[in-house]
C-alpha cells in the first residue's frame, strides 16, 4: 500500500498544474492559517529543510513532510483530494480556485 496516493479529480488537477507549470513537489503543511493541507508548488520554489523527508511521490510529484508530524501520520495512508475554493493561496490550484486538502486511511502495515 503506498503511502501517498490521489483521487482521480486531485489526479487531474496535478496533471494540469504539471502542464502548466513543469515539476512539481508537495509540502505538507502543518500550519497555523491553513491547519493540515498539502500545498503544491513549482520545484525550486521552496526551501526544503534538513528535517523535511520525502515520505511518498503521486504522479512523479514527491511529497515532504517534516520529521516532527510523521508519528502522527505514520500508520495513516494520505489521499489527496481536490475540493473548489480558495483554502491556501501559498498553493498552485488556488490559481485555478481549487483546494488540495488530506483524506485519510489506516495504512495495513507501516513500510516507512
Amino acid at each position: 500500500m503506498e503511502k501517498v496516493i490521489a483521487t482521480e479529480a486531485a489526479q487531474c488537477l496535478i496533471k494540469r498544474l504539471q502542464e502548466q507549470h513543469g515539476k512539481l513537489i508537495f509540502v505538507h503543511s502543518e500550519g497555523c492559517c491553513d491547519g493540515t493541507s498539502p500545498i503544491c508548488m513549482t520545484e525550486g520554489d521552496f526551501y526544503l529543510g534538513s528535517q523535511d523527508k520525502q515520505i511518498g511521490e503521486v504522479m512523479g510529484v514527491p511529497y515532504y513532510m517534516h520529521s516532527s508530524n510523521f508519528s502522527y501520520w505514520q500508520h495513516l495512508q494520505i489521499i489527496i483530494d481536490v475540493i473548489d475554493g480558495i483554502g491556501n493561496s501559498f498553493s498552485l490550484e488556488s490559481a485555478e480556485d481549487k483546494s488540495f486538502i488530506i483524506r485519510s486511511s489506516k495504512l495495513e502495515s507501516s513500510n516507512i
